[in-house]
């Protein structure tokens, strides 16, 4: 199980969230929502510091992460996310 982000991708977050580098985002399961491996479940994101990390990754001087309780929703897949150009927006695609 792994996390990555592409550094197109953390720059969009650096830039939408007006993120510093140091800065933690937090990717937790929510009720709700389209997830394509999920069903009735998406990821949401808060800005926190690290606490109970399940995954973690870093791009463009961000920390990304999953805490421990949360891994059940990528159910053993890898996760990465990448900015799709042409909507200007993360892209989450997953791999067994």
């Amino acid at each position: 199980m792994d996390l990555t982000i592409s550094r197109k991708a953390a720059e969009w977050y650096k830039d939408e969230l007006m993120l510093n580098e140091g800065d933690a985002v937090r990717f937790f399961v929510r009720y709700g929502g389209f997830s394509s491996f999920q069903k009735g479940f998406s990821l949401g994101l808060s800005i926190e510091p690290l606490e109970h990390v399940g995954v973690k990754t870093e791009a463009s001087g961000i920390i990304f992460f999953i805490k421990e309780d949360d891994l059940w929703y990528l159910d053993e897949h890898d996760i990465s996310i990448t900015l799709n150009e042409k909507l200007n927006e993360p892209e989450f695609n997953v791999a067994n």
